[in-house]
């Protein structure tokens, strides 16, 4: 369940009413910065903190953004935005050959186990996952905007956009371990 902490600030942020969303970013980057610093000085290196670093830059510029012109962000485009980021960090990090999960993953898997190349493909399947359902969300919470769909469908959207990836997350490893097994010879 390490993944899902990395997502406090996003979830934080989305919860934020509109009303005070030009502080929403700033509330959201106090908690990643709380959160990164706590996991560094827990000892973890920061390529293992890829979702982290990207959600600090990105509350940075959206809090900038926000306090100096609120309205040029318009708040019904933040969904839209932080899905698109994340995608964009998903994506990414698959360009760069080290998945956002894979330092997530490493939190709870032995060490032996970090370099065998299961565990980088099951970590590929995972994090192309993420990006996939980040970049469908984007796209849906941009359609859902400019159709005018309820707040609650965008929050479907939003929620649906988490909770699929985080699902699989949690399945797709105990599968491949029990194909491995059922595999193994005897």
């Amino acid at each position: 369940m390490y993944y899902l902490r990395g997502f406090i600030p996003w979830i934080v942020f989305a919860v934020i009413p509109s009303s005070a969303f030009a502080w929403a970013p700033a509330a959201a980057l106090a908690i990643a910065v709380v959160l990164f610093f706590g996991q560094r000085r827990a000892g973890w290196a920061a390529d293992a903190l890829i979702l982290e670093i990207s959600t600090i830059a990105f509350f940075a510029g959206l809090s900038v953004a926000a306090l100096a012109a609120p309205h040029a962000v318009p708040h019904g485009y933040a969904g839209v935005l932080s899905f698109a980021w994340l995608a964009l960090t998903a994506w990414g990090s698959l360009a760069a050959r080290h998945p956002f999960t894979l330092g997530i993953a490493r939190r709870s898997v032995p060490r032996d186990l970090w370099n065998r190349p299961e565990f980088l493909r099951v970590n590929v399947v995972i994090t192309a996952v993420w990006a996939a359902a980040f970049t469908l969300t984007a796209a849906a919470l941009a359609f859902c905007h400019l159709a005018g769909a309820s707040a609650a469908v965008s929050v479907t959207c939003e929620a649906a956009g988490f909770l699929v990836p985080a699902a699989f997350t949690a399945r797709y490893p105990k599968i491949v371990q029990a194909r491995y097994v059922t595999d193994a010879p005897r």
